[in-house]
């Protein structure tokens, strides 16, 4: 019988992912993946010395990085429904027609962010290990580094390693298949 993985048309048979759970991604291989997402911050808009400051330290930070490591920049669409949901509901309610004017504008803009596929670009210092310890100790090193540079890390979650890997076999492009019916 011929191997499963070399043979199958499907994405999902041969790629060496075993499971995605525990914040991390389990390969075929024994190697675990995981990393740190970066809360995004717009230097450009501080004083020139803080930019300095937080660059150098950037470069201070990946210079003390002694492991492989990738850094990953991914599209997330943006899901806005709720909070159209409830414009939507204070324009029903509400009788002054300048208040009106604002949330009708709010609601277009809402439409025109809905219509043009707008995105969230996340950050990610990604790494693989293979055992749990040196995991959470490279997680902690990273959260840490990123913090003295000025910048928010968290591990990245499940569904941040499902959207990495979404990204990155599907080029970015979001598919969603209706069911057939018969």
């Amino acid at each position: 019988m011929a191997s499963k993985k070399g043979t199958s048309p499907f994405t999902e048979n041969w790629l060496p992912v075993k499971a995605i759970q525990n914040s991390m991604i389990y390969t075929d291989d024994g190697y675990k993946v995981t990393g740190v997402k970066i809360t995004p911050k717009n230097i450009f808009i501080l004083d020139q010395d803080s930019q300095t400051n937080t660059l150098i330290g950037l470069k201070n930070f990946y210079n003390m990085i002694e492991f492989e490591f990738w850094l990953v920049v991914a599209d997330r669409p943006v899901d806005i429904s709720v909070y159209m949901s409830q414009l939507q509901l204070q324009y029903n309610k509400t009788q002054s027609p300048a208040i009106r004017k604002l949330i009708s504008q709010d609601l277009d803009k809402g439409n025109s962010f809905i219509n043009n596929n707008v995105v969230d670009t996340e950050y990610y210092i990604l790494f693989k290990d293979r055992k749990d310890e040196d995991v959470q100790k490279k997680v902690r090193l990273l959260i840490n580094g990123l913090a003295s540079c000025g910048l928010n890390a968290s591990q990245a979650s499940n569904e941040d390693l499902r959207i990495i890997l979404n990204n990155f076999l599907n080029g970015g492009m979001d598919t969603s298949f209706g069911t057939v019916m018969s």
